[in-house]
C-alpha cells in the first residue's frame, strides 16, 4: 500500500508540472475506476478549483467540435492553458469512445498548453461520462486556466452539462428548426451564453430574434445575468473573440455575486451524492449478489410485498 501511495503521488506532483503523459495515465485510471482512485482524488485535492469549466452543448450538426477548435485558438492566443474533454459517443459493440472530436482538433495537439481527451459515455444519460467530474479535476491540477466539455450532441439530456459547468454554451445554427429545439429541450434555463454558429448562412439572424424572444419571456434563477446571443462563423474564427469575452463576462458575474462558489458547491454534492450511490450498490452486490434483489422483486410482482417495503429490506440488508 505505501508503495502505490508513492506512486500516486508522483503521478499527481507530475501532472500538476504539466506533465501530459501523467495526467493521460490519471484520467485513464478515473475511467478505468482503479482501486487507486481514493488515493489519487485526495492528492489532486490541493490543486483543484482554480480552472473556469465551459460546458458546450446543442444539437448534433450545430458545429461543436469545430467551435471548440476555434475557442482553443482564441483562448491560446491569449496566453492561457487550455483543456478541452470531449465527450464522445460510445460504440454498442466495444464501449469504447469514437474519439471524432480529438481527430478534428489535431491542429492543437502539438500545443503544451493545451491538453486533449476523450471520454467515452458508456451509455450513461445526459451526454456526459459518469467520470467526467473526476477527470476535470485532474485537468484543473494539471494547471488549465479553462476546461471545455464538449457533449455529445443527444437532444433533450443535454441539459445535464450545466450541472458540471461553471459557464454553459448553447449552441444553435440556421436552418435546424432550433427554435422548437430549444424549447423543447429546456435549455433556455441552463444557457449562460447562446452561440448562433453557422452565420454565414441565410437564417442566422432570424434565429436569434426567435431565440431572444423566447429568452425575454423565461424567469432565470440568476435574474442578474442577461445571457448574451453571439453569433459566429467557428471555422473562419469570426466572433470567437466575442464568445470568449462573454466567458469572461458571465464568469466575472458570478464570483462577483456569490454565483460561483453556490455552482461548485451544487456541483461537488451531486459528486459525492453520486459516489455514495455507487458505492452502495458496489457493496450490496458484493454481499447478496443479485439474488437477493431478485427476490425482493419477485415478491412485489407476486404482490406478497410492495416497492417500498422492498426498498426498506434493501437498504437493512446493508
Amino acid at each position: 500500500m505505501a508503495r502505490r501511495t508513492v506512486a500516486v503521488g508522483e503521478l499527481v506532483a507530475r501532472a500538476t508540472d504539466g506533465d501530459p503523459r501523467a495526467v493521460a495515465r490519471l484520467i485513464s485510471l478515473v475511467e478505468d475506476a482503479s482501486p487507486l482512485l481514493a488515493e489519487v482524488s485526495a492528492a489532486l485535492a490541493p490543486h483543484v478549483g482554480r480552472a473556469h469549466v465551459v460546458g458546450l452543448t446543442g444539437s448534433p450538426g450545430v458545429g461543436k467540435s469545430t467551435t471548440t477548435g476555434a475557442l482553443v485558438a482564441a483562448m491560446r492566443a491569449q496566453g492561457r492553458k487550455v483543456g478541452v474533454l470531449a465527450v464522445d459517443p460510445s460504440s454498442p459493440f466495444s464501449g469504447g469512445a469514437l474519439l471524432g472530436d480529438r481527430i478534428r482538433m489535431q491542429d492543437h495537439a502539438g500545443d503544451p498548453g493545451v491538453i486533449i481527451r476523450s471520454m467515452a459515455t458508456r451509455g450513461h444519460l445526459g451526454g456526459l461520462a459518469w467520470a467526467a467530474p473526476q477527470a476535470l479535476r485532474v485537468l484543473d491540477a494539471a494547471g488549465c486556466d479553462v476546461i471545455l466539455v464538449e457533449t455529445v450532441g443527444v437532444g433533450q439530456s443535454e441539459v445535464e452539462v450545466a450541472r458540471l459547468a461553471d459557464t454553459t454554451v448553447v449552441l444553435l445554427a440556421p436552418g435546424m428548426g432550433d427554435g422548437i429545439q430549444a424549447a423543447k429541450a429546456g435549455i433556455l434555463e441552463v444557457g449562460d451564453v447562446y452561440v448562433v454558429n453557422k452565420a454565414d448562412r441565410d437564417g442566422a439572424r432570424q434565429v436569434r430574434r426567435e431565440l431572444r424572444g423566447m429568452l425575454s419571456l423565461t424567469e432565470r434563477p440568476d435574474g442578474g445575468w442577461k445571457p448574451p446571443i453571439v453569433l459566429t462563423v467557428a471555422y473562419r474564427q469570426e466572433g470567437v473573440d466575442e464568445v470568449v469575452a462573454a466567458l469572461d463576462a458571465h464568469l466575472g458575474h458570478l464570483r462577483a455575486d456569490g454565483g460561483l462558489a453556490r455552482r461548485r458547491l451544487r456541483r461537488t454534492r451531486d459528486e459525492i451524492e453520486t459516489l455514495a450511490t455507487t458505492e452502495l450498490r458496489s457493496r450490496f452486490a458484493s454481499l447478496h449478489g443479485d439474488h437477493r434483489l431478485d427476490a425482493l422483486a419477485a415478491d412485489v410482482v407476486a404482490g406478497r410485498s410492495d416497492p417500498f417495503s422492498a426498498s426498506k429490506a434493501l437498504l437493512e440488508a446493508l
